[in-house]
């Protein structure tokens, strides 16, 4: 937080001169008279302005510790630091080029994102998500995303609707070619882009925190055979409805969508306890 600025001290009011008879040289009775030598040379000085904002923008080291702070979640977000994966505070501020204070500030924030898990006198490590929360999340998630499709529908402008069919398109193109990250790519900026357009600031801050708790996920389901063409058809049924300025089919569109990917997520994850308990007993 940045410090107020400390307004200089304020300066000590003249005495009021006292009034005597006008000198025979004209010099105006309430003038004071002149001053000389040493008392001049005080009043030509001027005092020292206070510091503007004294402290505020303050880096520690290389990087402030928003800057940190949204570095560590990228690295978090990306994988760069692995579930699991322990936070030890003099390599953080090696790597962020920040103090261990300015780390701590930063674990602190990032546990409250629910993306690192802060146990007393053990340290921090990168949370990791198992599949059943992330099924639970993407059941709030599908709550508060609907709304945000319905908002949207009422409340969008036309400039953001060809904005969001334009990044519609470039998904298309994504699929065309193959390119699935870039199609999931894609696919968060629609989400966003959406979420925009509704104006509605608590659901957008409480989606942006479950999105970001469901990053890892997010790529094994495009993955599944098929999907992604399902996964583009649920996108531009939830984008013709928030065009054509029907809410109850923009929020319809988005729980059925959101159902899918959660219902692919439960079949990968059941697949995959299979995988893994046939591979143990073979």
């Amino acid at each position: 937080m940045s410090d107020e600025s400390r307004p200089g001290d304020p300066r000590p009011e003249p005495h009021a001169a006292t009034t005597t008879p006008a000198p025979a040289t004209g010099t105006p009775a309430d003038e004071p008279p002149p001053a000389s030598g040493r008392a001049r040379q005080r009043e030509a000085t001027p005092a020292p302005a206070p510091r503007r904002g004294a402290g505020s923008g303050r880096r520690t080291g290389g990087r402030t510790a928003d800057e940190a702070y949204e570095e560590l979640r990228r690295a978090i977000l990306q994988g760069e630091l692995m579930p699991n994966e322990r936070l030890i505070e003099v390599n953080l501020a090696a790597r962020l080029q920040v103090s261990r204070a300015v780390v701590r500030t930063v674990l602190v924030r990032l546990g409250q994102d629910g993306l690192v898990v802060l146990t007393p006198n053990r340290g921090a490590h990168v949370r990791l998500f198992t599949e059943a929360e992330a099924v639970e999340i993407l059941q709030v998630r599908a709550v508060l995303e609907a709304l945000a499709a319905r908002q949207a529908a009422r409340n969008a402008t036309a400039r953001e609707i060809a904005s969001i069919r334009r990044i519609l398109d470039r998904m298309a193109r994504k699929l065309d070619q193959d390119d699935l990250l870039g199609y999931s790519d894609g696919n968060a900026k629609l989400h966003a882009a959406i979420i925009a357009a509704a104006r509605h600031e608590t659901a957008a801050r409480l989606i942006a925190g479950l999105r970001a708790q469901l990053v890892r996920f997010q790529y094994r389901t495009i993955l599944v055979p098929g999907r992604p063409a399902e996964s583009y058809a649920e996108h531009t049924a939830i984008v013709e409805a928030i065009a054509a300025r029907d809410p109850d089919a923009a929020e319809a569109a988005m729980r059925k969508h959101l159902g899918h990917v959660e219902a692919t997520l439960a079949r990968t994850a059941t697949a995959q306890r299979r995988r893994s308990g046939s591979s143990r007993t073979g």
